[in-house]
């Protein structure tokens, strides 16, 4: 049994955190490190194996943002516009007040602003408005398997009905902005969103694997997910619909979202984060200017709206964020090892993915449980991985 094995066994097994997991580790395009230990399928003991398919949720959002990047890079996108220009659901904006009053806001939705979580449209369960957004995806889950379920599109223009939870570009606040973005790659493409990233990424790069569904002969390889019983302490099969996303992924979905929607595997998802290394190409195809990936790749909040981070997300503490994707900029104040510059960003159900530019590094993790995002596993796996590289 490996290091990393080990590691595994004594979350996965012992204290019973998940189902399976594994890890690839890529050093300058080439393979370091490849492990896995655990189950794709607990219950008919199936093994958590290379070519499992995971739920990327939220590790979909750095795909949407080079999606954007991508029609920036052909002049298509300035990220200046303002939303309600394609979106006229969007003007005039409100947004609550510290003292819960409702005021219209003095300037509009950027580009940038989605691309930064800078927009003000929150999630469902966080702040302000948040119930307005709740009541949208309790309606579009209800749907999801009906004769009329709810479309990108139809989800963005909805969205843009709900108040804002502050000016736009006063601070961060992570929420729906990314599958905004996916409606407005609709609009500027003419296409929809899950074919634009078929034709302009997952084919030129070869993710045959990566997608919004699990079509019948790969759906074996789909993994289940997982939460803990903390009660009983043990995993326990977790089958939930969440953020619009249909459990089963046996059908294409009307709602394609940007910011929770793909499923992929560890290999596939390599190929999207050399591209990035690369300077947005790999194998000779280039997917992004290498000016595009330099911008994608850097830090995009002031100061300013970078304190809402400090205060409310200590597990990014040291970090940065822009283009849907964390930064590191402070290393020496994060809570697992890393270099500065580093970026990337993970999954509500654990998936993770870093590339660490100075080093050449790739690190790709993927698990299936619940509420895990960067969890102990993963700042295990990772602080022993560069244990064992930088000494």
């Amino acid at each position: 049994m490996t290091k990393y094995q080990q590691i595994m066994k004594t979350e996965i097994e012992d204290r019973r955190f998940t189902s399976g997991a594994n890890m690839l580790i890529l050093k300058d395009g080439k393979e370091l490190i490849y492990d896995e230990y655990g189950y794709r399928d607990l219950e008919n003991r199936v093994p958590f194996s290379r070519d499992t398919i995971m739920r990327l949720y939220s590790m979909s959002k750095p795909i949407t943002a080079a999606a954007v990047m991508i029609l920036v890079d052909r002049g298509l996108l300035d990220l200046s516009d303002c939303l309600a220009w394609s979106v006229p659901g969007f003007s005039p904006a409100h947004y609550i007040d510290e003292n819960g009053n409702r005021r219209k806001t003095s300037q509009e939705i950027m580009i940038k602003d989605l691309m930064n979580m800078t927009s003000g449209l929150p999630y469902p369960g966080g702040e302000g408005s948040s119930a307005q957004v709740a009541d949208i995806f309790v309606e579009m889950d209800g749907r999801l398997r009906s004769d009329n379920p709810m479309t990108t599109r139809e989800f963005m223009e909805r969205i843009g009905k709900v108040d804002l939870c502050f000016n736009p570009g006063d601070r961060f606040m992570y929420g729906t902005s990314a599958d905004v973005l996916g409606g407005i790659v609709e609009i500027v493409s003419g296409m929809r969103f899950g074919d634009f990233l078929r034709e302009n990424i997952f084919e030129p790069l070869g993710m045959s694997d990566t997608g919004f569904w699990v079509p019948p002969e790969k759906q074996n390889r789909l993994a289940k997910v997982y939460k803990t019983d903390y009660a009983a302490w043990k995993v326990e099969h977790c089958p939930t619909n969440h953020l619009g996303i249909d459990y089963l992924l046996d059908r294409e979905p009307a709602f394609q979202s940007g910011g929770a929607g793909l499923v992929s595997t560890l290999d596939d998802f390599a190929k999207f984060a050399l591209m990035l290394q690369n300077g947005g190409e790999l194998n000779g195809v280039r997917i992004l200017s290498k000016t595009a990936v330099k911008y994608l790749t850097s830090p995009g909040l002031s100061d300013h709206q970078r304190e809402e981070i400090d205060r409310n997300w200590r597990s990014l503490s040291g970090f940065s964020y822009g283009n849907l994707m964390r930064h590191l900029v402070d290393p020496g104040r994060a809570v697992l090892f890393g270099e500065k510059g580093e970026y990337g960003w993970d999954g509500w159900l654990g998936c993770y993915f870093a590339n660490c530019p100075e080093s050449g590094l790739t690190i790709l993790i993927g698990m299936q449980r619940v509420d895990s995002g960067t969890c102990a596993l993963t700042r295990k796996l990772i602080n022993t991985l560069c244990r064992e590289i930088f000494g």
